[in-house]
């Protein structure tokens, strides 16, 4: 089975950890989210292909969800005794490692997706990891503070700030002018499935369907398209979902996201882009939006979809798959 999963950081990491245990002789690749990626003290961070790498790899910080094992951080302090910022971000010393290597390859000219490929080859995570662009896309949200409305980078806003004030726009910064990276639009057109994880929908899921020829592609696909609520009884399995669904007008809710990614065979409108979903999950806490859900032409099913261990998140994978069965069939 060839499968294709549109991942962002933590979220999607943890649900591609369950999906090659529910299917451990699967194809997978992933298109991970590089909306987030930063430049710090001259070093090329990409949190979220680092944070797919690192958890199939073996080497992620299990109690934070990011970051490496064992971690120390005497960079950062020497960098804050020279007054060097910024300093809420913190690069930890084995972290370091792999930014020094992915901008070393990158200025010596090879592409994002060689650089990933060549970080892999390290880490052995089991699936194909391929950016969704080989190009600069950096997501930027408008926020006001002191009654005035600016622009800072994501990061900035999730990290330093926690999402504290209200988003005004999420904009992929650079996304209009990117191209897929190589091998995305082959691996979404020979896909078996199609699986949209619960990763955020506005800046993890949503930065990758906005390079031109992605989603275009996804919804012509002939693979099943199903997604995963990342909503969970009105409030965010994790992180500040609600905050950025609020900035693009979604409610946070199960039905609405879904309805935001709209169904499968939708025509493009100028109001609205192709739908994508052939079918949605919903928690059991949700089983009430089912109805809503099918009534916009997305099959729906309620199962449990709180990741607490390896067992339950492959039971999800497992669920999803089922559904893709389901509308193949």
């Amino acid at each position: 089975m060839r499968i294709v999963v549109l991942a962002g950081g933590i979220g999607g990491a943890r649900f591609l950890r369950g999906l090659k245990a529910a299917q451990p002789e699967a194809e997978i690749t992933v298109i991970g989210n590089t909306g987030d990626d930063i430049h710090l003290f001259g070093l090329k961070v990409c949190p979220d292909l680092d944070t797919v790498m690192y958890t199939l790899g073996g080497g992620i910080d299990e109690e934070k969800g990011w970051g490496r094992d064992d971690e120390s951080f005497r960079v950062k302090e020497e960098l804050a005794a020279y007054g060097v910022g910024p300093d809420w971000f913190g690069l930890g010393d084995r972290d370091v490692a792999t930014h020094l290597v992915r901008t070393q390859m990158l200025g010596a000219g090879y592409p994002l997706s060689a650089v990933t490929e060549a970080l892999c080859d390290r880490w052995q995570p089991g699936v194909r990891l391929l950016p969704m662009t080989d190009d600069r896309v950096e997501t930027h949200v408008a926020i006001e503070e002191g009654g005035e409305r600016r622009a800072i980078h994501f990061q900035e806003y999730w990290v330093r700030l926690r999402a504290s004030v209200d988003a005004h726009a999420v904009v992929p910064v650079g996304a209009e002018q990117s191209a897929p990276a190589p091998g995305v639009l082959e691996a979404i057109a020979a896909a078996d499935v199609i699986l949209l994880p619960p990763s955020n929908p506005v800046v993890s899921v949503g930065t990758i369907l906005a390079v031109p020829g992605i989603r275009d592609a996804v919804a012509a696909a002939d693979a099943p398209v199903i997604g995963l609520s990342p909503i969970v009884g009105g409030a965010p399995v994790r992180g500040m979902a609600d905050k950025v669904l609020a900035a693009v007008g979604v409610e946070a809710t199960a039905a609405a996201v879904a309805r935001h990614y709209g169904a499968k065979g939708g025509a493009a409108t100028d109001d609205a882009p192709a739908g994508l979903l052939d079918g949605w999950l919903v928690d059991e806490v949700d089983a009430a939006a089912v109805a809503d859900v099918e009534a916009a032409g997305i099959r729906c099913r309620a199962v449990p979809l709180m990741m607490t261990d390896l067992d339950a998140t492959a039971a999800m994978a497992r669920a999803a798959l089922t559904l893709a069965g389901e509308v193949r069939a």
